[in-house]
């Protein structure tokens, strides 16, 4: 919805930029940064559920039997309240700078070139499904590789707690240095597994509901009025 905004607000305002590709990356990466804003805090506690440290207690008997493990965290609400006690409102946030570093570029990627690609499939198959999903998996594919290594720091910074702070390009020389610079690319495989089906059923369902809906084509936007 708000990719659809931003261009046509873009080609109203901006008519020298033109209506080619630059505009799809332009209104990419503001719709990339608007849902990041919007959904981040979620993405933050799916993240501590996920890679939460468990805690041990001893109980009354001796061994291992007397071991007790205790996750961090309870549920999403949990994770809302802990951080939010710990750093604040800016805590539901930490991490946000890589992921819009990487998202930017990323959504705007991702729309310049499954729009690009679309421009040069003949008419006649403008409408098929397997060629709007070969566009999306391609426009996945380039686009999460060019920006893994910030979504890697994202999820560092995410985990890390409240003593870790630096910035995004201290985290990076950080991980490089003690990792290796192979780490910055690590899971980059699996990633491609989740992401690039996601992208080109997501591209291809955008683009037939449209058709469904009776949304006119966005070739050009209507000039502003003078």
């Amino acid at each position: 919805m708000t990719y659809e905004q931003y261009r046509c607000w873009i080609l109203n305002n901006y008519s020298s930029i033109g209506t080619g590709p630059v505009v799809d990356l332009l209104a990419g990466s503001a719709a990339g940064g608007t849902a990041v804003l919007c959904t981040y805090p979620l993405d933050l506690a799916r993240t501590k559920l996920a890679y939460q440290v468990t805690c041990t207690r001893g109980g009354l008997g001796t061994g291992l039997s007397g071991l007790h493990v205790l996750p961090t965290y309870s549920g999403i609400k949990d994770v809302f309240r802990k951080v939010y006690m710990e750093r604040g409102l800016l805590g539901l946030y930490r991490g946000v700078a890589p992921t819009l570093v990487g998202i930017l570029p990323y959504a705007g990627l991702k729309f310049y070139i499954y729009e690009e690609l679309k421009r040069h499939v003949p008419e006649e198959h403008q409408k098929s499904v397997v060629l709007r999903l070969s566009c999306g998996a391609l426009a996945g594919l380039l686009g999460q590789t060019f920006t893994y290594p910030l979504d890697v720091v994202r999820r560092q910074m995410q985990v890390q707690g409240p003593e870790f702070s630096t910035s995004t390009m201290q985290s990076l020389r950080l991980i490089v240095h003690n990792q290796g610079w192979k780490q910055l690319f690590a899971g980059l495989s699996l990633n491609y597994m989740k992401i690039v089906p996601s992208v080109a059923i997501g591209f291809t369902a955008y683009d037939m509901m449209k058709s469904w809906l009776g949304v006119p084509p966005r070739e050009k936007a209507q000039p502003a009025p003078s």
